[in-house]
């Protein structure tokens, strides 16, 4: 397992790539794989940045874990903000142009498609959002 812990702020958002990106390199993780993980942990993380903390600082921590057989990424994001389950939300009709559409849930879709699961609790007075990747 391998962690980080970034204040909860977009400029630190190439950090939480960079960190990912170090633990699905050391995987042997393919390039396109990679980038679907990059775009669900881009996603996550900027959510957690823009609505965590509202008029406020806070932190997000990012845990990496593997499985092996076959080969996962287990990626947990977990802050302190306010509870907030993205998985609620109804997908977006992407059927519809995009004037057409509700603002908003667009994000969460496109990690719903890049991972292979995506779950949240609230425990603890923190939110616990984990996505998994066949690798």
């Amino acid at each position: 397992m391998q962690q980080i812990t970034l204040e909860a702020a977009i400029d630190n958002m190439p950090k939480a790539i960079e960190f990912i990106d170090g633990c699905l390199e050391g995987m042997d993780c393919p390039l396109k794989k990679q980038m679907q993980v990059d775009v669900a942990v881009e996603e996550l993380f900027v959510n957690v940045a823009h609505y965590a903390y509202p008029g406020t600082k806070g932190d997000v921590t990012i845990t990496f874990e593997t499985e092996s057989g076959p080969a996962r990424a287990l990626i947990t994001l977990t802050d302190s903000g306010i509870p907030f389950n993205p998985l609620e939300r109804e997908d977006p009709d992407v059927t519809l142009k995009a004037e057409e559409r509700g603002v908003g849930g667009l994000g969460i879709f496109m990690v719903k498609k890049s991972v292979d699961a995506i779950e949240y609790q609230y425990s603890g007075g923190k939110n616990i959002l984990r996505i998994t990747k066949s690798i």
